[in-house]
This record gives C-alpha cells, structure tokens and sequence, in this order.
C-alpha cells in the first residue's frame, strides 16, 4: 500500500465496525417505490427458447429444478457460513472457492428465464423468476453471508436485474398481476436499492481500484439511470464521473493495463452498456470517452485472430457482464465487435464469423440489425500486422482470404496497479495460432484462490513460451492475485517495413541485473518462417540455469524427425516446422506431476495434459539460442 492508501484502509475498518454492530442483516427498508420508463425499448427478439440450465465453469446446473443454495460451492459441496460479510475469510478453507459460489450469484440466467417469458407470456417463468429472486433476497440478508463480500458481484447482480426489469415490462406486468406487484414492490425493489447503497459505500479504491471500480460505476450508473430512488441522481453523476475517469485511466491507446486478455472483454461491457444507456436516455458521455472505447473496440479488432479467437495472455476466469450462452463456453469478443460496427457504423469490425447476437438484439433492437445487415454486405477487411510498443503488445500477421499466420510477442508491464492482481509472468511469452487454430499457446489460468500448487504453475514462467531462469519467475508471485517486484520491460527495437516484407521486434526487460534476458521476434512473411534468438547476458560469473520450453496446443500432433528437429500438424492440414538450437538437449513432456509441466486450461477450472517441448543448459558466460518455426502447409 502507498502512504494515501493507509487512511482509506482505516476508514474502512471504523465503517465495518460500525456495520457489524448496527446494520449486518438488517431486513429490506421501506421505500418510495420509483416509477419507471423503459430505455431500452425492446421490441422483436428472434430468439429460441432456453434450457432450464446454467453453465458453471462447465458444471451444469438446473435452475428450474433444483433448490439453489446460494451459499455453497458446486465443485466441493461445502459452504460458506452466514455471518457479517465483511468478516469472511475466503481463503481460509483451502477447498471452497468463493468465485464458484459467486458465479451462480450474479444470477445471470433470470435474464434468460426473463426472456422465455417475454416469448411465451407462460406463467410459469414468471413464477420461477419471482421463486427464485425471492429465495435469494431471503437467503442474503443484507451483510450476511458471502454474496455481500465483494462489490463486484453486487453490481453484475444490479446489471442482470436491469435487463429482466426490461425484457419483463415489469410497470405494465405490475398491473396485470397483484402477485408480481406485491413482490417487486415488497422485495425486488427493495433489495436493488440495498444493492445500490452497498455499490455507492464500499468502492475499490487505491490498489484495489482495477476491474472491480468499473463494474461499481457500470452497476451503480445502469441501476441509477433506470430506477428514480431518492439518491439516483446522486449516484447516478458519481458513477458516471467515475466512469470518464477509469476509462482514460485503466488504458492506454485501448489497451487495458491490467494485461489479462480475456477480461477485455469483461470491462468492455462495463463500458459498452452504460454508454449505450446513456445514449437512450440522452445522459451522453464525453467526446473523450467515446475516443477512448472506439480505440478499445480496435484493439479488439486488431487482437483477435481470424476466428475471433484472443492470445490469452494473463488471467481468465470465464466473467462475463451478461451471459445468454446456457452451457457453452463463449466468445463475447464476437459480440462486441458487432456492438462496434453499429455504434461507429463500421463494417471494419465485422467478418465471416459475425452474428448479430442476444445482447446485441436488446441493446439496438431492429434498427440495430439493418444497419448490421447493410455493415455485412461489405468487403470484409484483410487486417495486418499491428505493434504498440509503447504498451508491450505486438500482431504479427499474415492473412489471405480465409487463412491466417498469426503471433503474438508479450513486452508488456506484469499487470496493473501495485498488486498487477491479474496478471502472468509471462514476459517475452509469444503465442501461434494458424487459420485460427492454436498451436503455441499460453497455458491458461485454471484456478484463483483454490489448488494452489495449479494457481501458481499456471501463472508462472515455466507456463509460458518464454525463458525461465534458475527455475525462478520474473517477478515474485506473493500470493494468488499479488505481485511483487515487477520486471521492467523495454522495447529495443521494433520494424514492421523490413526489406522483403520481414518484420521484427526486440524485448528485454531488468536490463541492467546480473541475468538478462534479450529476445529477438522476426517474422519472414515471405517465407511463413519465425525466427526467435535469445540472448542470455550473464554479468555475475555464476553457474544459471536458463529453461527454454514450446507449449502446444492439445490437439497439435507432434513428431520428432531428429535430436533437434520436430513436425507438428493438426487435423486441419496444417503442418509446422520445429527447428530447435543444437547447443541444448531437448524433451517432450505431456502431463508431468513432478515438477508440474505440460498442461492446459481452455477455461476456469478446467485443465488438461499437453505437450512441452523444453531444453534446459546451465551457462557462466553469454549464450545466444537460436529457433526457426516454419510454416509448411495452410
């Protein structure tokens, strides 16, 4: 913590105090029950009908029924204890993930019950929706219990609650049923506004102000734009001052600064959808801050591959804003970018797997979708290869119609803030992907707070395409979201217009400690051939041990033609060229338990065995290895 940080620290200590002794479970208040205006104005929805299921991180779970216990972990089946929320220690028991329990929390499948009922006006989602909602509230008393821990989740919570109040015309339905209107007005509403207040109170400030400060001003600035309490328009001019702020702050040149991949599509949507309310309630955001989410929205473009896919670079956990995919695993990276090209009317962000999905339908309805149909007629455009070295991330691509080499070289900082919560020792790591299919890859993320042997391979060094040395990470992991005694990256060089259409980049970081690591990234276009030098500079005269390892994806077959040589492919014809330094020996792992090496995780909580190709040598004097990767056929 920095100086500044130590008073807001102790005012939240008096504050907990103060609310364990006066106000942990206090029962829903009274209120003026607000009036409300639909902004969103939803009007056809081709959608079909969903399931009765929820994915969580691939666990299934029937909503409709099964009694939900809104305090267990699913994956273990024990449960956090209903006591002051604030007193919870989540970490002390090393088998129960509060994330497991949260994710079931943010209550994102009422929005799909909420939508079955708008197609089928059956009322028997709208008696499993008030069901439900009403055993949450009952279960979750203000402050009590694990649900009113973390800001975050109260205000996704807001955010869903949000669309269902649309999707369900809930003034009108009001109406039309006594039984809906003694609930809302008795319960629902009630309980919003205790999630508003909690929002507006318990703010992520100092070195805890990344994601989560921007999911409070998202949620507290949607719930105050739709329902008129008598604090909205307060909240409503903090949330939104709050947002102008952290958009500009957390990015740089779109560019989130916490370096997790998969959570840029997280914030997006905490930006995206206050954005687009405000639009519809004439409460518009600054010129600034529509610059600044446009040049997310090219980031995104210009960062994923030909599939859409992303180079998962730091962590991912599977969190989403708003969740409409039942069981799947989805890429809201797809979406998004529709979002762009109707905001900014920009066929740029579109190609051949664009859809015009769920939310996009509830966000721009109709209209949204013509001009989403007139944006698909057009020529879909041939990206190329894009460097910010100014942020640490550089494209390397080359794409002809439906094929694509594409490369990704990390020289960006460890993550964001004092804590870099999120992010990967992963310095100089690079990834492959051919025609969108992985074939060197990032290992993933696996686990937060639960198996913590997994927690700290899957952030490591040895993790990732990168060099590792002493078998020591770049940086000190100091416990599960905590960093300590950051690198400090640096771009050397970096030319996109070499002659012969050769591009290359150059990256180090600590460059003046006793090892340093130089890594040079050029990419033949030409010849569809990478060429990776390392250069070890070893300034201490002692005996290190330098590990270099080729982390592949699980369906890349791999074959050793020699010592120093491998031929790897897929089921899609792709065949890759491994040529590696014959100063090293070399070995293929897959699955290894002791040390833990060669594995993958697709997504939160779940992983599999994948192949390694690693060589280690131990040096006291300067060393330069040299790796060719060729790509034969695509």
């Amino acid at each position: 913590m920095s100086i500044f940080e130590i008073p807001y620290r102790i005012k939240q200590l008096f504050q907990k105090k103060i609310e364990l002794m006066s106000v942990s479970g206090k029962p829903l208040e009274n209120i003026n029950i607000p009036k409300t205006k639909s902004i969103l104005k939803i009007d056809v929805l081709d959608i079909p009908l969903f399931d009765n299921e929820f994915s969580v991180f691939g666990k299934k779970v029937d909503f409709f029924n099964t009694k939900l216990d809104w305090h267990k972990d699913i994956f273990s089946e024990e449960s956090y204890q209903k006591t002051f929320s604030k007193s919870i220690n989540i970490r002390n028991n090393p088998n129960l993930s509060a994330k497991n329990v949260w994710e079931l929390n943010r209550l994102q499948f009422l929005t799909q019950i909420a939508i079955n009922y708008r197609l089928t006006k059956n009322k028997k989602y709208l008696n499993k929706f008030i069901e439900i909602n009403e055993s949450w509230i009952e279960s979750n008393p203000y402050l009590l219990g694990i649900n009113w821990y973390s800001n975050i989740e109260v205000n996704i919570r807001l955010i869903n609650w949000f669309f269902c109040w649309e999707l369900m015309d809930v003034e009108n339905l009001k109406i039309q049923s006594d039984t809906f209107k003694e609930f809302t007005d008795s319960k629902w509403l009630p309980s919003i506004y205790q999630h508003c207040k909690y929002s507006y109170a318990n703010p992520s400030k100092f070195s805890s102000a990344n994601n989560h400060l921007i999911s409070e001003y998202a949620g507290l600035y949607i719930a105050s734009s739709l329902w008129g309490f008598k604090e909205s328009n307060k909240w409503r001019l903090y949330a939104k001052e709050g947002l102008e702020t952290e958009i500009a702050k957390q990015h740089s040149n779109g560019i989130n600064k916490e370096e997790a991949a998969e959570y840029i599509q997280f914030i997006t949507d905490f930006f995206l959808l206050p954005y687009v309310i405000a639009n519809k309630n004439k409460d518009c955001f600054s010129q600034n801050y529509e610059k600044t989410l446009k040049e997310i929205f090219d980031y995104i473009r210009t960062f994923t591959d030909i599939k859409l896919n992303f180079p998962k670079y730091g962590d991912e956990d599977d969190g989403y804003v708003l969740n409409f995919s039942e069981t799947k695993h989805f890429n809201n990276f797809k979406s998004l970018l529709v979002s762009a090209s109707v905001l900014f009317f920009d066929a740029s962000y579109l190609n051949k797997e664009s859809i015009y999905d769920i939310k996009n339908q509830l966000l721009f309805q109709e209209d949204g979708k013509a001009l989403f149909d007139k944006l698909k007629k057009r020529e879909v455009t041939q990206l190329e290869s894009a460097y910010y070295p100014f942020e640490g991330h550089f494209i390397f691509r080359k794409r002809k119609e439906n094929k694509e080499i594409y490369a990704h070289l990390d020289v960006a900082p460890l993550g964001y803030l004092s804590i870099a919560a999120h992010g990967h020792s992963d310095i100089l790591s690079f990834l492959i992907t051919i025609n969108g299919n992985p074939f060197f890859i990032d290992s993933g993320t696996y686990s937060y707070h639960t198996e913590k042997k997994w927690r700290n391979y899957f952030v490591s060094s040895k993790a990732h395409n990168t060099i590792t040395i002493d078998d020591l990470n770049q940086a000190f992991h100091a416990s599960d979201t905590m960093w300590l005694n950051h690198y400090n990256p640096k771009v050397l060089s970096h030319n996109m217009s070499l002659a012969n259409g050769i591009e290359n980049v150059v990256g180090t970081y600590n460059e003046f400690s006793d090892v340093q690591h130089i890594r040079s990234f050029t990419f033949d276009k030409g010849n569809d051939e990478i060429t990776i030098l390392d250069e070890i500079l070893i300034r201490d005269n002692k005996i290190h041990k330098v590990f270099l390892p080729f982390h592949l994806h699980p369906k890349v077959i791999v074959k050793r033609k020699n010592e120093f040589s491998y031929e790897l492919s897929n089921d899609q014809g792709v065949k890759v060229g491994l040529d590696l330094d014959k100063k090293i020996n070399w070995d293929t792992i897959c699955g290894g338990l002791d040390p833990l090496l060669g594995w993958y995780s697709e997504s939160f909580m779940k992983k599999e065995p994948t192949s390694v190709i690693c060589g280690e040598i131990c040096c006291q004097k300067n060393i330069k290895i040299i790796t060719k990767i060729k790509i034969y056929e695509y």
